[in-house]
């Protein structure tokens, strides 16, 4: 087994000054014969990234966007231009019409294509109904967390525009990708919307493994009260030990884990990790 997994994109640059970085994410995963996009940023730079990086994005076998948000969907279009041989996996919701909403203030967050783009394109679309779907062998989409941890809350601001009206927006369309390797799961995660810690414990309970690597967006920048506290505890779980948080993560958490944990490792544009 191997795998290796890119960050194309991110919020931060890493030591290679010549690639872009933005406000969003984007993973490049190979295992074994496989190579997959974990969500595609807010724009067309993680593909300038991939080429830098000697990346070919023109022969994927998926692309699994996280959620329906700009800076994870944005660059879809553009990567259509280059190639549309991939099947697409998004959860249930993702074409909702997503918002921002405080007080007066309304600020569209939602994706830049919906459907009728995609059969435009012809590019093959699914939707994950279960709640854990195997796409290769070993790697898979989890999906309908259940809401276990009573710290992790969506902030109100996050709004969809659905039948005439505003809805709180719960995300139930957000998914993460578990890869199965020898050493324990390997969990990717988009923003974490619907809590942290509620994704990787539905890894755990659906996989009967032990975590062994957590990359992407958290989201504990909105934490509120002793949330923080609260995963900062549990990402010392003994079994992880590799903690690459980055994008949605904020700046009090990461500092927190670089100072305090010695699993956490800075993910940033241009990091890779390598698994055998």
């Amino acid at each position: 087994m191997q795998l290796k997994i890119t960050t194309l994109i991110e919020d931060t640059l890493g030591e290679h000054k010549g690639l872009l970085y933005e406000h969003g994410l984007s993973f490049f995963i190979e295992k074994d014969d496989y190579r997959m996009l974990f969500d595609v940023g807010q724009s067309a730079a993680f593909l300038s990234n991939a080429r830098q990086l000697n990346i070919d994005l023109g022969h994927l076998d998926c692309v699994v966007l996280s959620h329906g948000h700009y800076d994870h969907s944005g660059g879809f279009r553009s990567l259509t231009e280059e190639t549309n041989h991939f099947t697409l996996f998004t959860g249930q919701g993702f074409f909702d019409e997503k918002y921002g909403v405080s007080n007066n203030t309304c600020e569209f967050l939602g994706n830049n294509f919906d459907e009728a783009f995609l059969s435009s394109k012809g590019i093959d679309h699914q939707f994950v109904h279960e709640r854990l779907k195997e796409i290769f062998p070993g790697v898979y989409i989890l999906s309908g967390f259940p809401r276990i941890h009573d710290d992790e809350t969506i902030n109100t601001r996050f709004k969809i525009f659905k039948d005439g009206a505003f809805q709180q927006d719960l995300f139930e369309d957000e998914v993460a990708i578990a890869v199965d390797t020898p050493r324990g799961l390997v969990v990717l995660l988009g923003c974490s919307h619907p809590g942290m810690k509620n994704m990787l414990d539905a890894a755990v309970e659906l996989l009967k493994k032990p975590l062994y690597a957590v990359l992407g967006g958290t989201h504990l920048m909105e934490a509120q009260g002793n949330s923080i506290d609260l995963s900062m505890d549990y990402l010392k779980k003994e079994s992880i030990k590799i903690i690459g948080a980055s994008h949605c993560t904020g700046k009090e958490a990461l500092d927190r884990l670089a100072r305090d944990n010695n699993c956490y490792q800075i993910n940033g544009t241009g990091s890779a990790l390598f698994i055998s």
